[in-house]
């Protein structure tokens, strides 16, 4: 390979990452920092997890990813290691660690890039943002309702027009397959027929088994049950499983506490819901809106997880998909208004001084400037292109005798 053309090659990414930069960068960290200011007003404190940790932390007995989808390596001492594939887990490990004598609750947020392998899958990023929250220590219906609405005030804060919260809870499904007496491979082949919503498919698989006509029927139309709060009274009625109906007395009382924080039309329930993630044991959640066609924000009950760490605490949390938000305010054309208003300070080295004494002027007013020492063969309409080109809302352009003059490039469609 010509030395040239290699290095034209270092000029690209590799598959599945990408940069981000100028104004799509300043509209992510906009919508990034609006996220998080909102879970700080819910009380949650911010925590720092590395980008890569034990392999063990993420192993598929904890519920998360498969093997196959995570960046592996080594380190110095043999050890396998991971660019993490979800945060959860290693939060899990940090309350383990760091908060194993604290009974009440734990509120943490979070901001990272998760990593998983896509194989066969075209299009899809290998790197994303998560911002994201836990509450740990309270296994309460008023915890899932106040994450819950949590995640739609955010979504509402962050401009989206339209979007919806669907809802479902992981013990129903497993109610159910647990009176149905399906064998753990049955169990994972039914999964896969209702992630799909292959009713048919579903249908045909229990029509062989010897199972209450009650529980077969309500597992059939599981993938079709979705709606309002009439959904859940739907299911509640055609089923005496101890295990759903606690799952769905649940469902309805998260329901009872978004009415009273005034959210109750963002929120759909989806009984037929299941998660990617192995380690939920309650509610589950997804947002989805339109522009793009996966979930925006996902999360859900882990009563479990922190357990396998060595501290006994029931935990819900929930994570917006960056990525995915931005696709979709995009998709939505919403005005983020991220343009930033520079002032560029335009001086020759004889005003140097003169130059600095106002740009630190400005600063202390919170403004932001840049400082540019003016090329004497450069014409003056040069530097206002150049402040069109790079958001710069005005120009001050101290000429040779000291006198400043400003130029208004907003004026110029700027």
């Amino acid at each position: 390979m010509a030395e040239s053309t290699y290095q034209k090659s270092l000029l690209f990414t590799p598959e599945g990452v990408r940069d981000i930069y100028g104004e799509d960068c300043e509209k992510r960290y906009k919508i990034q920092n609006e996220l998080h200011a909102t879970m700080k007003l819910y009380g949650f404190k911010d925590i720092e997890t590395p980008a890569f940790e034990f392999f063990d932390i993420f192993n598929r007995e904890r519920g998360t990813v498969n093997s196959k989808e995570m960046f592996k390596f080594f380190d110095q001492y043999n050890n396998t290691l991971v660019l993490r594939p979800d945060i959860t887990p290693s939060i899990a490990r940090c309350v383990a660690k760091y908060y194993e004598k604290e009974e009440m609750q734990i509120r943490l947020c979070y901001t990272g890039n998760t990593f998983i392998h896509r194989s066969g899958y075209q299009g899809k990023l290998v790197q994303t943002t998560q911002v994201g929250a836990e509450l740990m220590n309270d296994d309460s219906s008023d915890a899932d309702g106040e994450m819950i609405a949590m995640a739609i005030e955010c979504l509402i804060k962050s401009g989206l027009k339209e979007f919806k919260v669907d809802v479902g809870h992981a013990d129903l499904f497993r109610g159910l397959v647990q009176e149905a007496g399906l064998t753990v491979e049955e169990i994972s082949q039914l999964k896969v027929y209702m992630a799909n919503k292959n009713i048919f498919a579903v249908e045909d698989m229990l029509e062989k088994k010897e199972i209450m006509p009650e529980c077969k029927a309500l597992l059939i139309q599981l993938p079709d049950l979705f709606g309002d709060i009439e959904t859940i009274r739907y299911a509640a009625e055609r089923t005496s499983n101890p295990r759903a109906l606690e799952a769905l007395d649940r469902l309805k009382k998260i329901y009872m506490i978004l009415k009273t924080y005034g959210l109750e039309e963002h929120v759909t329930f989806d009984l037929g819901m299941l998660s990617h993630y192995e380690y939920y044991t309650g509610i589950i959640f997804k947002a989805y809106t339109y522009g793009t066609g996966d979930a925006i924000a996902t999360g859900g009950r882990y009563d479990n997880l922190v357990e396998q760490f060595g501290k006994k605490t029931p935990a819900i949390g929930l994570a917006f998909v960056l990525d995915e938000l931005m696709s979709a305010l995009d998709s939505q054309q919403v005005d983020i208004g991220a343009r930033e208003s520079d002032i560029l300070v335009l001086y020759r080295s004889a005003n140097r001084e003169r130059a600095i004494e106002i740009g630190n002027q400005l600063r202390a007013e919170k403004k932001p400037v840049r400082l540019m020492r003016k090329n004497a063969d450069t014409p003056l309409d040069k530097y206002r292109e150049y402040g069109l080109r790079n958001e710069v809302s005005s120009i001050l352009y101290i000429d040779d005798t000291g006198e400043v003059t400003e130029f208004d490039l907003r004026e110029n469609g700027g």
